[in-house]
């Protein structure tokens, strides 16, 4: 079952967040991680919210293990997300909807 999850990382910056992406690979518009199906990330008054929908909440987990948390501890966070997790009812892409 695809797994939405919202990230908020309190103290952060979109400059940091831009460095971990730049860590992570991964270039705004190109193509995502395996299993994840869409990600947005915006300041807030207290640091950033990210969003992300995955194929499955194991798959963002193995990836937030391996890469999130590490990738921002270097880019000097100060500590790690509130994760919320959902499970999706539906959702859309640019290719067709999913379930």
């Amino acid at each position: 079952m695809a797994t939405a999850i919202t990230m908020e990382f309190n103290g952060a910056t979109l400059a940091q967040y831009d460095q971990v992406i730049e860590k992570m690979g991964l270039t705004p518009g190109g193509p995502a991680p395996a299993g994840a199906i869409s990600h947005w990330a915006a300041a807030t008054d207290n640091g950033i919210l990210v969003t992300d929908v995955w194929e499955t909440r194991e798959q963002y987990d193995a990836f937030a293990r391996d890469q999130i948390g590490p990738f921002s501890a270097e880019a000097g966070i100060p500590e790690p997300p509130k994760v919320t997790y959902y499970d999706v009812h539906s959702y859309f892409t640019q290719g067709g909807a999913g379930a």
